[in-house]
């Protein structure tokens, strides 16, 4: 055997374990591609999504308002990782960006469950106070050491703050957190039938310090319940869809104009528009799915501008009120809306 052969035989001897290590081998890495959309006007499992029981006026629909999603690949070789690199349509992140708690499989899917489920709360409540929706605004619970902790228990009634009427629970927070620490303010509720007041001083929040809170949990009661019917989808990014779902369903104003809309973002109970991840991926999902107009969190904007699919207009956002009204513009043919 000469030296060129024994060369050869080596050299090829190694490029099969290195493609066999590049086969087998798992590399810390998540593949990112364009997931599934789901109509919030439509059906999901058989049911209609969004439904409403109770003496609340529901109107016909048509046309689409999709919420997007991003499909993960956990488990990638080197080879794998790098087809998914080289698709302009997906990405590749280190897993500890998509976990960095470390949690385990099972462990992410109840927090992406819990995440969805808070998600959908904070859109009816959304879509129910840009509605101008009465609620009975009632204490389900008060925080021990709290200001409301022996002043207010559970069942109260809460009717205005500082003589300010409370419409829902979003009035209260609105009317609390941007007080002064420290403040005295004024909670006006009724308890056993017997209407009275008592005088509060606000503590600082634990997730901002320069905002008040009392220590309550309220809870809102209407005459009708709304119920959005989603399985297997986690995380907390079809907030805003599914808040515009629910107007829709309760507005005899016809929000798509017949048109395909998609869109994303996480939804605060107050309807301001949080950012999200996989916008991109999204983007590619939401076009693929047939929509012609997507809905972004303006803090989006930079990353989904360089990635936007031929025939998807994007609209920035920062709010359920902005989203509506860019929505009324379009379908009445105004298409100078608020791009990325």
């Amino acid at each position: 055997m000469t030296r060129r052969t024994t060369t050869l035989l080596v050299t090829s001897l190694l490029i099969i374990v290195l493609a066999a290590v590049g086969l087998t081998l798992p590399v810390p890495f998540v593949a990112l591609q364009p997931g599934p959309t789901t109509n919030t006007l439509g059906k999901a499992g058989g049911s209609q999504l969004i439904t409403v029981s109770g003496s609340a006026k529901t109107y016909p629909v048509n046309g689409q308002l999709l919420l997007t999603t991003v499909s993960e690949q956990p488990t990638l070789t080197l080879f794998s990782a790098v087809g998914y690199w080289l698709s302009s349509h997906n990405a590749v992140v280190p897993e500890e960006l998509i976990n960095p708690s470390g949690q385990s499989q099972e462990e992410q899917n109840k927090q992406g469950q819990a995440d969805m489920v808070a998600s959908q709360e904070n859109a009816t409540t959304a879509a129910l106070h840009y509605l101008k929706s009465p609620a009975t605004v009632s204490v389900a619970s008060t925080g021990k050491g709290l200001p409301a902790f022996g002043k207010l228990k559970q069942g109260d009634v809460l009717l205005a703050v500082d003589g300010h009427k409370l419409l829902d629970s979003v009035d209260l927070r609105a009317d609390i957190r941007p007080l002064k620490p420290g403040s005295d303010v004024t909670i006006s509720f009724r308890r056993d039938g017997v209407t009275q007041d008592v005088i509060l001083k606000t503590v600082p929040s634990s997730e901002d310090p320069a905002k008040s809170v009392i220590g309550v949990t309220p809870l809102d009661k209407r005459p009708f319940t709304v119920k959005i019917g989603l399985k297997g989808v986690g995380g907390p990014s079809a907030g805003l869809m599914f808040a515009l779902g629910i107007v829709d369903r309760l507005d005899p104003a016809n929000l798509t104009g017949g048109k395909t809309i998609a869109g994303t973002g996480e939804i605060e109970a107050d309807g301001t528009v949080d950012p999200i991840g996989g916008i991109q991926q999204k983007l590619v999902g939401a076009r693929r799915a047939g929509a012609t107009t997507f809905l972004v969190p303006a803090a989006n904007c930079s990353e989904a501008s360089g990635a936007v699919p031929k025939g998807l207009t994007l609209v920035k956002v920062t709010s359920l009120a902005q989203a509506i009204k860019a929505l009324d513009g379009i379908r009445s043919g105004d298409t100078n809306q608020p791009g990325c």
